[in-house]
């Protein structure tokens, strides 16, 4: 049994005080966002509980689906690095970023790079990177699980949080889940942006979901994590291998309101009998009061494959 928890998109506050360079362009909208209200959405205390209890659960892997940051200060990706060393050891734990981890262009040194072990592929997942030369996809390999990273953040116009993949990381990964699907592995994709098309506005949508989609269709990757909208999300998708979860879930430091969900996350355990791969997901949400975490009702009943 393989237990993996995946949480998404815990916009880390406060926000260290810009300067006025700093401010010029889209940071300027996301700074008055983050002040004007964001702030008070967004809780370090609810988020610090549910790391509590993430690590209480003992997972054997942990997925981070981006949105780490708000507004791509370099302070922030500094503040982040040091969170994430405190939350989870990098081989435990898997990220890719989001929008807000990219709202504007940052050198790799400065800013993503920062974070690059938790990115990075495993020496032992060579064979099947053949031809990859840039951070994504990345692939790591825990026994018979394969965990791949893709990301769709990068800078946009302001008011935009729309996402892109690229034919670059499409062809990789069209090869990459062909290859390890004959391997005989637990195929997880990671990406920030729901990958299925009609789940976002032009605005804040995946712009190539539908060749991701194609992609998905015919290889068939066992489960997709993803995040961006900030509340649980799940698509069983068709493809040629069977039906595939395709799983969203809330902001991991949301309080409740009236347009979104509070914190959870879910755990996923993965097990193979007689060659069978089988997935069982538990989602974990806030008691009233914030006094810890427990269990809540399962996004879908444990699933067969095959």
């Amino acid at each position: 049994m393989f237990t993996l928890a995946h949480f998404t998109d815990p916009h880390i506050g406060p926000l260290p005080e810009p300067n006025w360079l700093e401010l010029m362009g889209k940071r300027l909208s996301g700074y008055l966002s983050w002040t004007g209200n964001r702030h008070n959405i967004h809780k370090m205390d609810i988020l610090a509980a549910l790391v509590t209890d993430l690590k209480a659960q003992h997972p054997d892997h942990v997925a981070l689906t981006g949105d780490i940051i708000n507004i791509s200060l370099k302070a922030e990706f500094a503040n982040a690095s040091l969170w994430l060393r405190d939350t989870m050891a990098p081989d435990k734990m898997s990220l890719v970023p989001g929008n807000h981890d990219t709202y504007v262009k940052v050198s790799w040194r400065k800013g993503l790079g920062l974070w690059s072990d938790y990115m990075s592929s495993d020496p032992e997942a060579s064979s099947y990177l053949k031809g990859i030369k840039t951070p994504f996809p990345f692939l790591r390999l825990r026994g018979k699980i394969a965990i791949i990273g893709l990301s769709s953040a990068e800078p946009t116009a302001p008011f935009m949080a729309c996402g892109h993949i690229g034919h670059r990381q499409l062809k990789h990964l069209d090869h990459m889940l062909q290859n390890l699907g004959d391997g005989g592995f637990f195929r997880v994709v990671l990406i920030h942006h729901p990958p299925l098309p009609g789940k976002n506005s032009h605005r804040k949508g995946l712009w190539d979901a539908r060749d991701l989609t194609r992609i998905f269709k015919k290889h068939g990757p066992e489960l997709v994590l993803h995040g961006h909208n900030h509340k649980p999300m799940l698509t069983m998708l068709e493809t040629r291998r069977g039906l595939v979860p395709v799983v969203g879930a809330p902001s991991a430091s949301a309080r409740a309101t009236g347009r979104h969900p509070a914190a959870g996350y879910s755990l996923f355990s993965i097990s193979n009998t007689d060659g069978r791969w089988q997935c069982a997901v538990q989602t974990r949400k806030p008691k009233t009061g914030h006094s810890g975490f427990e269990k809540t009702d399962a996004l879908f009943p444990p699933h067969i494959y095959g």
